[in-house]
Formats: structure tokens, C-alpha cells, sequence
């Protein structure tokens, strides 16, 4: 018996199908083993050895394998064919070391580009050992960002309290973001004007010219700055007949791009399908251990010969020999780091077409981009006449220019045009008439236009992954992982499918700027990259790497340990200065935009409290001025005015509905009468603010909401908001409903079921909390620590003690430090005191003849 090991059952399932009863295929479902969350995993002053741990999942999953091994002759280790997939294999193998499993047992590893029937074949026909150049780049890689993040984030939480973490790639690529947004709010539009003149040919036909020449000088984009130079330059074109001078019509091609790699799938798959990196990849993924496509991780541009063949021969059968060209087409990548080991992501089979495909949209879809690029890759260019007319005034003085572009031969454009985040020459389909030299063009009107330049937008996911590959940041495979971190950190928010940085993503990005700034540099993020890329080539030692990097870094570390906080926001005002202190619209420009508005000589500076930055005055307490760290804040990220925003009117009363932020968050409230205690609703989870409107207040203030005379006793049935959600009440039953919309839209038929079911299972005990995530063990006891869902949310266990999480803390980023900072905490305050319970009176003694007689004496 051999077994074969890959990383997911769906691979396993595929595999299984192309392997004989000899053959036991198990699934290691990912990495079996990872550096512990916690300080220590990777030791600098022990030549960088690393301890490494395999959850309480992952030791089952090295069971199983290590039982089916200790049956066989032969382990064959079959995991992807890149750096984590070699990983994945040295992790099992030293994992199975330790087990001592592998006596006299034949190990091969083998690597297949595409999971088909003769690709499986052929990699089993042809086993090789272990990458360790490949082993020693995963562990230098993961060493790095473990030293960096658990360097650093520490000194984040310290010296700027509200932050969360930083890491190695994902710090610069949200200081890209951040500079972009920087360039964007202080873009000072300039004004410029362009004159157009409409023209009628002899044949009768019209078209569109620009002015580009004036007076013998060539016009520049800002040449015409304002209208009095556009009036100008009208009355130069308006007084003037014009000549044909010139007319050029030069052929061009557009040849088709390369075969798709991690980075343009992702690209393309943002423009054309609206897919996040993320969803890209889990649906490559798919399609990938379905046997569909070749492997998804890949900066390769070439294809395999068989595949070239294949897709020429399909070209030839559905488009036509003119599609084909003589030769096939081959490609090499440009990037700088590029490592070309794997083929570019195309079809397994190309005589699969999309209309024949089967399976889920996503798949279905991201398949036929997939095919149609492929395809495309190896058709004949797209040709175009371009035509070019220079047109002259009878006095010499104005200049016009028309343009048109012909699509002569669509070629590889019949079957695929690239998404585009900016137009193309070749985008101008306008046909311009058969003008020839010295025809004089009647000039039906001529008109000037206003313009002015615009700031470079947002990244989107598509820009931002072509940037990040330009400058060599980052790896293909890794592009989804970190704008996920940055979204999941709260660093970023998408608007409109276009990246804009939250407050705490600008001030991490400032921080860094300003005391790390080497280690956020651009250039040197990406010469790390190219370092790493040649231990995998076996140029540099893995260790010599870190050494070199951690001598540095810490040096970096221990100069900051000692700086104090008011030195790290001094920084912080120099250097988002120009996004915090901007001069109010039609302020006096010598004015200083930091003077407190309300004392009027104190000046404004950042602060830092419990829950992030804000901006205070420096006299404080005597002048106690506050604002949002965002100069936008109010009217953007937090439009409720404690004082109240007018709403409407309740069309009852008369009387103003406001909506208001208060001490445990935003709310609605009905203008009282005087001496009367105002009608609140608070506003439930999941509504946006922002787009509260009366309607929706009123919908509040309505509850709590009859929805009902329950039919076997006329008592109400009340559906209503509490403290632990939507719920509906009948006398003193309670049962909650699963939105909030549905208070106000259930039914009596609804809410009675809902109620006998609560009445059925009056004691129904809750499930076990759900585990999210297993921190490691407390360094005091070795105790395992976890973070689990409750019934009012996330918290974290060790032995009896639980310790709820704050607010703003998303579970799934919650270190081991954290939680036993959370422990110890929850640990050393004192226990809430129970309320007695009332004492019992003491039975009345029965009254006795001795009894009476004692108390007739006292009498």
C-alpha cells in the first residue's frame, strides 16, 4: 500500500479517481503546524530555531496519517507545487519523524501543475526529494513576519493605544494607501480650457477637431489657463476658413496579452467580475482541485507544448485559420521577481468550452475568463487604421487636429478584451471621412470647455495589486491574504469597490513613517523580497538573511522602547499635519490652522485615549475642546451631533424627532413636554446611521409593538428591542426573534408559534459555545487558553475564568499576549457580590400555658 498525501479532500477525491486500489490518498486539510501565537516561537539568540505547534484538529489529521503509514512501504507526498506546498510536505515529514513512523518506509515527493489524469501519471513516474531551498525560503518568510509582528505590534500598543498590530507587507501596502489618500486631499486642481471646432467635408459628412497649434506655438495641456484665453483662441478659429495640410492613416496592432498569472486573475477578475482577490482565489482554488485548470499560484507566463497545441487546434476549429497565427505565441514575464517554475493558470482541457462547463456561478464565471484569456493568448493581433488630420487656418495662426481609429481585423478582440482601468488609443472607434490634402472643410461651430485636473483616484483591488506587483512587494499568492488582513484590522474600508484608509490605518502608516521608516520603505520591502527569492535559489543562506535583517530591526526596537508618548505625537502632528489641522474654507491663509477655536491661544494637538486618537486643545483642563481625529469625522464617519440632528416632525404631535449619540451609542428621541421623561429608542445593531431617516426613528419610538390578542387567553403578544435583541412577550414568556426587522413585520400567526415553541422548551439548555479560535497554552500553567462565541459575544477561556473581549476587538485577531493581559485582568477584579437571599422567618411558636403565664409577668 502507498499513501499519498495532498492538502484538501476536494484534491484527495480528484487524485483518488486516477490511482489504483494500491493507493490510499489522505488530505492534510492545509498547514499541519504554525509558530505558536506568542513571544518565544522564534528565538534570535538560538541561531533562529522555531518551535512549532499542530492544533487539536491538525494532531488528529498527523494520526491518521501516521496509523495509514505505519501499514505501508511508500509515502508519497503530493502537495502543491510552490514554497507552502514543500512546506506543508517538510511539516509532515518532521512531524512523522517524531512519531517515528517512517522505518523502512519509501518517502518520494512529486509535483503536478494540473490535477489531471496523465499530469498525476506523469509526476508519480518521476518522484524527487524534498526542496529544502524551497523549505529554507518558507522558514526565512515566516520568520521574518513572526519577528516583525511580535516586535513591533507591542510597541504599537504601547505608544499608540487604539492600534492593533503591524506586519512586514501589509505595513507598506497600507502606507500606499494611505500616501494615496494624502495626494488626493491635498490636490490643488488647476484650471485649463480646450477649443473644438465642428467641420463639414465636402461629402457632406461632419466631424470633430481640437486646436492644438496657436500663433506658431503648439499648444500644452495648460496653455489655455482661462476663459480670456479661450475667447482668444475662439476668435482665432471663428475668423478664419480652414485647408486640409496634412492626412496620415497608419496601420496598428494590439497584440493579444499573455495567458493569465495570480496577479492579472486577480486583476481582471476585480474589473470584468467584480471579485474581490479573495473570492478569486477560493474559486481558482475550485477549479484547480477539480481538475479544470492548472495551478493558481504562478508568476509563469509560458504554457506547457501540449497546451499550446491544443488551444492553436481549438482557434482553428471554432474561429477560422485567419485567427491563427503561423507561430505560436510565447511569452516571458516582465516582472522583476519573477520565478517562472509553473505554468501560466489555463484550461486543462481546451476543448472545454465555457458554454459547456457545469458547476457554480463563481466558478463558471472566473472558468470562462480563465479560458477566453487563454484562448485569446495564441490568436492573431487586432489591426487598426489610425488617421491623423492636420488641419490649418487661411492666416496661419490656428492649427486643428482630428483623430479617428478603424478596427480593421477584430483578431484576438472576438473573443476577449482586457479590463482596463484607464482607455486605450484604440478605444476611439470614431471614423473620420475621406478628407484628402488641400479640401477646405466648412466650419459649422466652434466652441471652448472648461476643465480642470483631477486628483489620482482610489486603489481599487485591481490597481492595488498591480501596484504592489510593479514595486515586487509581496508574492502573487499573498496579494489576497493582505488586503484581507488590512480590511479585517479595520485599517481600510472599501467604498465603492475603491480603498480608503480608517483614522487608525493613518496613524499606524505615520507612526511607522516616522520611527520605522526604513522598514515601510518601498525599495527596501522589495529588495527583502528579491533577497528571499534567492534562498530559494540557493544563493543565500536562510539564516545569514535573518541575522543580517533582526541586527537591524532590533536596534530599530530597543531605540523607541525608551521615547515617550508625547515625543511619538509630536511626530504624529508634523506628519499628519496637512490631513488634521486643515484651514477652514475661507480662512485667513497666515492664520494657524492649529489655534484652539474655542480658547483661541491654546493650540490643537493629537491625544490619545482608550479608544484611539482625537485632537485636544494644549490647555486643557482649563479649555476642555475636543473633536474627532478626522477632520471630516462629523459629517462622515460619525454624523450624530450629541446635541441632537432635527429628523422631522412626528406627524402626531407636531413635536421634533432627533436623533442623538449618547453614553451607550446612538439614538432616537420624541421631543418631550416640559417636566415629562422623553420617549428613546436606541438604534439596533446592523442599521447604518448615516441613512436613518423619520420613517425609520418613528418605527422606534412605535415600539414596543402589538402584534396581537393571543387566541386562547386575549392577552397581548408585544414584539419589541431589548438588551439582548429582537424578542416577542407574551405575559411572562420571552423568545427571541432572529432580526430586527422582524418585530416590526411578524405576524400573530408567527409570533403564537414562536411562543408555543418557547413554551415547548422552557428549559432547552444552550449549545456549547462555539470554539473560534485556540490561542496556545498560559505560560504560568501550560493550560490551553481559547477565544469562544457566547450568548452576549465573543470572550476568552482559561480553566474557570472568562474574560470578555472589547468592543473593537475582532476574535480572529486576538493574540496570546492579549488574552492572558484579559485574563489576569478579569482574575484580579473582585467577584460581584450575589444578593442574599432574603432570610426565612422563623415558624410562630405554638402558645403554651407556660408561655402565657411568662408573658402575663412581664405585663
Amino acid at each position: 500500500m502507498k499513501v499519498v498525501v495532498v492538502e484538501s479532500p476536494a484534491k484527495a477525491k480528484t487524485i483518488n479517481k486516477y490511482l489504483g486500489k494500491d493507493y490510499k490518498v489522505l488530505a492534510s486539510y492545509g498547514h499541519i503546524r504554525d509558530l505558536p501565537s506568542k513571544d518565544g516561537s522564534v528565538k534570535p539568540d538560538e541561531d533562529f530555531s522555531m518551535i512549532w505547534e499542530a492544533d487539536a484538529k491538525s494532531t488528529k489529521r498527523i494520526r491518521e496519517i501516521a496509523d495509514a503509514v505505519k501499514g505501508s512501504d511508500s509515502l508519497i507526498l503530493a502537495t502543491d507545487p510552490d514554497r507552502e506546498g514543500e512546506a506543508i510536505s517538510w511539516h509532515l515529514l518532521e512531524a512523522l519523524r517524531n512519531r517515528r513512523v517512517l522505518k523502512d518506509v519509501d518517502i518520494q515527493r512529486v509535483v503536478f501543475n494540473a490535477i489531471t489524469k496523465s499530469a498525476v501519471t506523469e509526476a508519480m513516474a518521476n518522484p524527487r526529494q524534498i526542496d529544502q531551498e524551497l523549505v529554507d525560503a518558507y522558514l526565512a518568510r515566516r520568520a521574518l513576519d513572526y519577528l516583525v509582528g511580535f516586535s513591533l505590534s507591542p510597541v504599537l500598543w504601547r505608544k499608540l493605544p487604539g492600534s492593533r498590530s503591524a506586519g512586514r507587507v501589509q505595513s507598506v501596502a497600507l502606507r500606499l494607501i494611505c500616501d494615496r489618500e494624502l495626494e488626493i486631499e491635498t490636490f490643488k486642481p488647476e484650471e485649463y480650457w480646450q477649443v473644438m471646432a465642428d467641420l463639414k467635408a465636402s461629402d457632406g459628412s461632419t466631424f470633430e477637431a481640437r486646436l492644438v497649434e496657436l500663433n506658431g506655438k503648439k499648444l500644452q495641456k495648460f496653455s489655455l489657463a482661462n476663459k480670456a484665453d479661450a475667447d482668444a483662441a475662439l476668435e482665432a478659429v471663428r475668423r478664419n476658413g480652414f485647408t486640409v495640410d496634412a492626412v496620415e492613416a497608419k496601420p496598428v496592432r494590439r497584440n493579444p496579452p499573455p495567458p493569465f498569472i495570480t496577479s492579472t486573475l486577480q486583476q481582471d477578475a476585480s474589473r470584468r467580475l467584480g471579485f474581490s482577490a479573495k473570492r478569486t482565489m477560493q474559486a481558482a482554488q475550485k477549479l484547480y482541485e477539480d481538475g479544470k485548470i492548472t495551478y493558481m499560484r504562478t508568476d509563469g507566463v509560458q504554457m506547457a507544448e501540449e497546451a499550446y497545441q491544443a488551444a492553436r487546434s481549438e482557434i482553428r476549429s471554432s474561429y477560422g485559420s485567419q485567427y491563427l497565427p503561423e507561430k505560436a505565441r510565447r511569452y516571458s514575464s516582465k516582472a522583476k521577481n519573477a520565478q517562472e517554475a509553473h505554468e501560466a493558470i489555463r484550461p486543462t482541457d481546451f476543448g472545454l468550452s465555457p458554454k459547456e462547463f457545469r458547476g457554480d456561478a463563481d466558478l463558471a464565471r472566473l472558468y470562462d475568463l480563465i479560458w477566453k484569456r487563454a484562448v485569446a493568448s495564441q490568436m492573431e493581433a487586432a489591426r487598426f487604421e489610425r488617421t491623423t488630420v492636420d488641419i490649418v487656418s487661411a492666416d496661419k495662426t490656428a492649427g486643428l487636429r482630428a483623430t479617428g481609429s478603424v478596427l480593421m481585423f477584430d483578431g484576438f478582440l472576438t473573443l476577449y478584451q482586457e479590463g482596463r482601468d484607464e482607455p486605450s488609443d484604440d478605444d476611439d472607434d470614431s471614423r473620420l471621412p475621406q478628407l484628402k490634402q488641400g479640401e477646405q472643410p466648412a466650419l459649422l461651430e466652434a466652441k471652448s470647455s472648461q476643465h480642470f485636473t483631477e486628483p489620482p483616484p482610489r486603489f481599487s483591488e485591481a490597481s492595488l495589486v498591480k501596484r504592489l506587483e510593479e514595486l515586487g512587494i509581496g508574492r502573487p499568492s499573498t496579494y489576497a491574504s493582505i488586503i484581507s488582513v488590512l480590511q479585517d484590522r479595520e485599517y481600510v474600508r472599501l467604498d465603492k469597490k475603491r480603498f480608503v484608509p480608517e483614522d487608525k490605518g493613518r496613524l499606524v502608516t505615520a507612526f511607522l513613517e516616522s520611527f520605522f521608516r526604513r522598514y515601510v520603505e518601498f525599495d527596501f520591502t522589495a529588495s527583502l523580497e528579491e533577497k528571499l527569492d534567492l534562498v530559494s535559489d540557493g544563493k543565500l543562506a536562510w539564516k545569514a538573511l535573518l541575522n543580517e535583517f533582526w541586527k537591524e530591526f532590533q536596534a530599530a526596537i530597543n531605540d523607541i522602547s525608551d521615547l515617550r508618548v508625547s515625543a511619538v505625537l509630536d511626530a504624529l502632528n508634523e506628519v499628519l499635519g496637512p490631513y488634521v489641522f486643515k484651514p477652514a474654507e475661507g480662512a485667513d491663509e497666515t492664520a494657524n490652522p492649529r489655534t484652539c477655536p474655542n480658547c483661541g491661544d491654546g493650540l490643537l494637538s493629537l491625544k490619545l485615549g482608550r479608544h484611539g486618537a482625537f485632537v485636544g486643545c494644549s490647555n486643557y483642563p482649563e479649555c476642555k475642546f475636543t473633536r474627532a481625529f478626522s477632520v471630516d469625522a462629523e459629517d462622515s464617519q460619525n454624523p450624530v451631533n450629541p446635541e441632537g440632528n432635527v429628523l422631522g416632525q412626528d406627524p402626531e404631535t407636531g413635536k421634533d424627532v432627533s436623533l442623538k449619540s449618547g453614553r451607550f451609542g446612538p439614538y432616537v428621541e420624541l421631543e418631550p413636554d416640559e417636566g415629562e421623561k422623553p420617549k428613546r429608542g436606541s438604534i439596533p445593531k446592523g442599521w447604518d446611521v448615516e441613512s436613518l431617516n423619520l420613517e425609520k426613528a418613528l418605527m422606534l419610538l412605535s415600539l414596543p409593538r402589538e402584534v396581537g390578542k393571543h387566541p386562547e387567553d386575549g392577552e397581548p403578544i408585544l414584539a419589541n428591542i431589548g438588551r439582548y435583541g429582537p424578542y416577542v412577550q407574551h405575559i411572562k414568556t420571552y423568545a427571541n426573534l432572529p432580526t430586527v426587522d422582524e418585530v416590526f413585520e411578524i405576524g400573530l400567526n408567527r409570533a403564537v408559534s414562536v411562543i408555543a415553541d418557547k413554551k415547548a422548551n422552557p428549559g432547552r439548555r444552550a449549545a456549547a459555545a462555539k470554539v473560534l479560535k485556540d490561542l496556545g497554552k498560559h505560560p504560568d500553567d501550560e493550560a490551553p487558553i481559547q477565544v469562544l462565541e457566547g450568548r452576549y459575544g465573543p470572550y476568552v477561556k482559561h480553566g474557570k475564568t472568562n474574560a470578555t473581549l472589547p468592543k473593537d476587538q475582532k476574535p480572529e485577531d486576538v493574540t496570546l499576549e492579549q488574552a492572558v493581559e484579559l485574563i489576569a485582568a478579569k482574575a484580579k477584579s473582585p467577584p460581584k457580590k450575589k444578593k442574599a437571599a432574603p432570610k426565612k422567618k422563623a415558624p410562630a411558636k405554638k402558645k403554651t400555658a407556660a408561655s402565657s403565664k411568662t408573658k402575663a409577668k412581664s405585663e
